[in-house]
Formats: structure tokens, sequence, C-alpha cells
């Protein structure tokens, strides 16, 4: 097929496969919508695509999107059949009223590979895999600083950056979600990996009021990861979450929980995000776009922040 699109797709997965077996990943981004009208993210995992649309507005009313047409494109030049090809569309949601919900059921569940380290992911059932392949760098950075750390895995969706900490040899960790499955699927993620034991901890919470309660405890940790949604209105919540409006409160109470020197990761995708003046004892570094693997060639996808509470005097 020659085309603009396929012949994009053609030369990135030249590329990135080199980056793959270097880095021992089965798992990549193909095409993070380079080209002006193909709005789509491909990505590769391990013989299977997901082939995501992110429609504009208006292309969705005339209805000038050539979806047929990539996927055509997707299964000739990655030769994958079409029936391995999942297909979902990231429709617009009005901010504060709408989330995202389950797609489907019943899809199949594999294993792939990151850099040494393994993972289930689903293609079919969720708008998200289980691993979000934007944040591989963040992950190897908690892997390298995980040494005999107590961590802490906040929002921790199915357990990537505790399987990381937990490889990277923390003395402990705790992951708080508010979903049964997935934390469940991080359960799975740590037994896939022979890490799963009694010194981590699965809570299911709703992540703002157990903060809050943890930071007026004693216990504190060494090591933080703080990836929350752009909005929440779970019915399992007694408030909405808003990460623009809810920010100072949340870091707040996220650096309340740690230790003197110890490292908070804080990243959010919403892409109207601004960081508002901490007025909080710690070093803020932010890493982004630094924290954007080679494939993932939208640079707006994430920010990320470093921050290391400063010392008692």
């Amino acid at each position: 097929m020659d085309h603009p699109f396929a012949n994009r797709l053609r030369k990135n997965f030249r590329h990135f496969k080199k980056m793959a077996a270097r880095d021992k990943l089965t798992a990549f981004r193909v095409y993070d919508r380079d080209i002006p009208g193909q709005p789509f993210v491909v990505d590769w995992y391990d013989g299977r695509v997901h082939l995501l649309e992110f429609p504009r507005r208006r292309e969705r009313r005339e209805g000038s999107l050539d979806r047929d047409g990539a996927i055509a494109a997707v299964s000739e030049v990655l030769e994958v059949p079409r029936e391995k090809i999942h297909v979902k569309t990231h429709a617009p949601k009005s901010w504060g009223q709408e989330q995202y919900e389950r797609e489907g059921t019943g899809s199949e569940s594999f294993v792939v590979e990151e850099q040494g380290l393994k993972f289930w992911v689903n293609l079919g059932d969720y708008l998200d895999t289980g691993l979000f392949l934007d944040h591989r760098k963040t992950r190897a950075r908690v892997r390298g600083e995980a040494q005999g750390k107590r961590f802490l895995n906040l929002f921790g969706y199915t357990g990537s950056f505790t399987v990381y900490a937990a490889s990277g040899g923390a003395k402990e960790t705790t992951t708080v979600d508010l979903s049964n499955t997935y934390l469940d699927w991080a359960r799975r993620n740590l037994t896939l990996n022979s890490l799963w034991g009694p010194q981590h901890k699965l809570i299911r919470d709703d992540v703002v009021e157990w903060l809050q309660d943890e930071a007026k405890s004693e216990r504190r940790y060494d090591l933080v990861v703080l990836d929350p949604p752009s909005f929440s209105a779970s019915k399992r919540m007694r408030h909405s979450f808003d990460v623009q409006r809810d920010q100072a409160k949340l870091l707040g109470d996220a650096v309340g929980v740690l230790a003197p020197g110890g490292v908070l990761y804080f990243s959010t995708n919403y892409k109207g995000f601004e960081l508002q003046p901490l007025g909080l004892e710690v070093d803020l570094e932010e890493l982004t776009p630094r924290s954007l693997p080679e494939d993932i060639q939208q640079k707006d996808i994430h920010r990320c922040w470093r921050m290391v509470r400063r010392p008692a005097d």
C-alpha cells in the first residue's frame, strides 16, 4: 500500500523495532498522530495492535476519517490479521461530566515484556490496556531508586510502578486504588514476576480520603508515585475529583507522607494543567519532556515532576 499513513507506519515500525530490541520491549508505540488528518495512535503489543482513533469534532461531523483505510494499512504494513487489531475511539468528553467506561467484556489477556519485566494487558475490554507506554522511563527511574525503600503507589491502576519498585528491591510497597479489578490486576502482575509476598499491600480505598488519613499518622514513605486521573466522579467516592482544582490539597497530603529526603513523582495527563505555587518544603524538578520515551511523539501526553522533601532543620 502506497499511502502517506502506510509509508509513515512502515518507516516508524522499522525504526522502533530496533529500539524495542535494545530495551527489551514487546509493547511500544508505532504511530502517534504523526500526519495531519490521520489522528490515530498505533501501539504494537507482541503481534497484536491497539489502534486508537482521536477524531476531532469537525471530523466526526463530516465523517472524513478513513478508519477502514487505516485498519487496512495497519494489517498490511505490520502483517497483523484484522482479528488481532483492536480498534477504539477516544471520543471527546465533556469535562467534569463524563468518564470513560468499560468498552467490552471477555477479551483475551496476554503478557508483554518491558525492560526485563512482564505485564498482563487486555486490548479489548477498556479504553486503556493496563500498561501506559508513556511512563516507561519514569518506571525505570522508580526501579533505580527503590532499593531498601518503603514505596507508595497512589491511584495505582494495574500496579506497573509497584512491580518496578519491587523488582528494584523495595523493602515494602503499598498500592492504593478504588478498583478491586485493578488491584487484582496488580497482584497478578506481581505474581507474574515472582514478586508477590506479604511485604506488598494492596488497599482498596478512595485515594484522596486515604491519603488525608495517612498524612495524620506517623507512617512515612521513602518513594511515592502519584499519577491521578484528570477527573473522577465515581459513585464510590464521596466527592468528585478534579486534578487542577484539587492539586494543592492532594500534593500537600502526598508530601505529608514523605519521609525527610523522600522522593515523590507526580504526573498528570491533563493537557491544560498548571502547577500552582506549592509552598511546600520540597525541591522541585520538572522531568518532561525528558520523561517521554522515544516512541511517544506527542510531547504533551503527560507532565511529570520529581519532588524531594527537604530534611527537617
